[in-house]
C-alpha cells in the first residue's frame, strides 16, 4: 500500500510530457487513467505518441485522447528529416553527444544503428514540439519510447523518467540498454514488486534507490456501480492480445479437456492479435464452436459487462507484467484463474482470490476452471469480494498518481515509502 501523503495536493511539476510508442490504444487504458489522475492533481500533461494511436469502434474516452495526442511521425518522412537536421544544427555540441550516444546504443542493439538514427530524428522532433516550460519527459515502457525520451534529454530537452512494465524490457535488457536508461533517468517507476526486483537484477545497486513502485490503477468504473450477483451460468472470460506469450494454445487445450470431461462451460474471448486466425480455426477443428466464442476488442464498458456476466477470468500466459484485466476482474468481484508467473501472485492468492497454475499445464488450467465452475455461487462471491478488497487497497489510480507525482518532483530522487 502507498504511504499516504499528508497533503495530496503536494506541489509537483507544472508541465509534463508523456511519450508512448502508440497512444491511445485498446491495451493502454491504464496510461490514460494515470494521466487523468495527474491532471486532477494540477499537473498539465502533454501527450506524444511516436506512431498514430489506435481506437476501436467503441473507443469511448480514447477518442478524446486521440485528439489531444501529438504524433511524432505524422506528415512526410522528408519533412521530418529536414526539421530534425535544423534542430541538430541549432545545437551542435548537444547534437554531437546525442549522435555518439545513438550510434553506441545502435551497435549493441538488435535493432541496429539505422533504427537508432531514426529514434534520434524522432527525439529531435519531440524537442522541437515541446513547450519550453515542460519540466519532465515521462515514457511508458523501457523500449523505443524511452530511447526517444533519453535522446531528447541529451539534445537539451528536460530530464526524463520512465515506467517499466515487463516482460519485454527484461527479455531484451541488454539490447535496449536498460541499465544505462535507468542510470540516466531521473527516476524509474516499476508497476509491481516483481518488476522492481527484475530491475534491481539488471542495474547496479547504486541506482536501486531511484526505482519506485507505481502500480497501475484500476478504472473507477469497475469499482462502481457494484457488480451484479455471481451468475449460475457456466460463463468464463479471457481478455488480452491473441499472441504466443498469452498461452492461447494452452487455453484452448484446457477447453478441449473440459469438453472431454463433459463439463458445461462457455468461454468468451475478448481481444485480437496475430494468433486470432489460428485460434478461430483451432476452435472449429476441435469442435468447440458452441463453447468458445470470439467477441473482438472491447472498451472498458464492454469488458465490464462481460465480467459481470461471467463466473470468473481465465488467463494462460507464459509472460506478463501484471495484467490490468486481473485488477478489473477483481474489482468486479470475480475470481481469477491464472498462471503462477511474474507479478500475478501479488494479486491472485490461491484459495483466497482465485487459482494459480503452472504455465503450460493445460491439465492444471482445466482443473482450476472446473473448480471455479463447480464452486457454489456464495463461495465464489466471497472469493470475488476478497479480490476486490485487495485491488482497492493497492491499485487506486488517484493514490498511485500521488506516488508518481512525488517521484516527479523529488530532486534528487527519493524512494517512496510503502506500508
Amino acid at each position: 500500500m502507498n504511504e499516504a501523503p499528508a497533503n495530496a495536493q503536494t506541489p509537483g511539476p507544472r508541465k509534463v510530457a508523456y511519450v508512448v510508442n502508440r497512444y491511445p490504444g485498446p491495451s493502454h487504458s491504464f496510461i490514460r487513467r494515470e494521466i487523468q489522475a495527474l491532471e486532477q492533481l494540477g499537473c498539465i500533461v502533454h501527450r506524444f505518441s511516436v506512431r498514430p494511436g489506435e481506437v476501436t469502434a467503441d473507443g469511448g474516452e480514447d477518442v478524446a485522447e486521440l485528439a489531444r495526442t501529438s504524433v511524432l511521425l505524422a506528415g512526410s518522412k522528408l519533412g521530418l528529416l529536414l526539421r530534425a537536421i535544423l534542430v541538430l544544427l541549432g545545437r551542435p555540441l548537444r547534437a554531437l553527444r546525442a549522435t555518439r550516444l545513438t550510434v553506441r546504443l545502435g551497435r549493441r542493439s538488435d535493432r541496429g544503428v539505422l533504427r537508432h538514427l531514426a529514434y534520434l530524428v524522432e527525439a529531435a522532433e519531440l524537442v522541437r514540439r515541446l513547450d519550453r516550460d515542460v519540466e519532465l519527459l515521462h515514457a511508458h515502457f523501457g523500449t523505443n519510447s524511452t530511447t526517444v525520451a533519453m535522446l531528447a534529454t541529451e539534445l537539451g530537452g528536460p530530464p526524463f523518467s520512465f515506467t517499466v512494465h515487463g516482460p519485454e524490457e527484461f527479455e531484451r535488457a541488454h539490447g535496449i540498454a536498460l541499465a544505462e536508461k535507468v542510470a540516466r533517468a531521473r527516476f524509474v517507476a516499476a508497476i509491481s514488486d516483481f518488476c522492481r526486483s527484475q530491475l534491481w537484477y539488471f542495474v547496479p545497486v547504486e541506482h536501486w534507490a531511484k526505482i519506485v513502485i507505481v502500480r497501475c490503477g484500476v478504472d473507477a468504473t469497475f469499482l462502481a456501480p457494484a457488480a451484479r450477483p455471481m451468475p449460475e451460468a457456466p460463463e468464463l472470460l479471457w481478455v488480452g492480445r491473441l499472441a504466443p506469450q498469452k498461452g492461447v494454445p494452452v487455453l484452448l487445450a484446457a477447453c478441449r479437456l473440459l469438453a472431454e470431461r463433459q463439463v458445461a462451460f462457455r468461454l468468451t474471448i475478448i481481444g485480437g492479435g496475430p494468433l486470432e486466425a489460428w485460434a478461430r480455426a483451432e476452435v472449429v477443428r476441435a469442435g468447440l464452436g458452441e463453447r468458445v466464442v470470439f467477441a473482438g476488442w472491447r472498451q472498458a464498458a464492454g469488458v465490464r459487462e462481460h465480467l459481470d456476466a461471467s463466473r470468473g477470468l481465465v488467463l494462460a500466459s507464459f509472460a506478463e507484467g501484471l495484467p490490468v484485466v486481473v485488477m478489473e476482474a477483481m474489482a468486479r468481484q470475480r475470481p481469477v484463474v491464472a498462471t503462477r508467473i511474474a507479478a500475478i501472485p501479488e494479486l491472485v492468492v490461491p484459495g483466497e482470490t482465485g487459482w494459480l497454475v503452472a504455465p503450460g499445464r493445460a491439465d492444471q488450467l482445466a482443473s482450476a476452471m472446473e473448480s471455479l465452475l463447480a464452486m457454489p455461487s456464495n463461495e465464489a462471491s466471497q472469493m470475488g469480494g476478497a479480490g476486490r478488497r485487495r485491488v482497492v487497497a493497492s491499485h487506486d489510480a488517484a493514490a498511485e498518481a500521488v506516488v508518481l507525482w512525488r517521484a516527479m518532483r523529488a530532486t534528487p530522487p527519493v524512494p517512496v515509502a510503502r506500508a
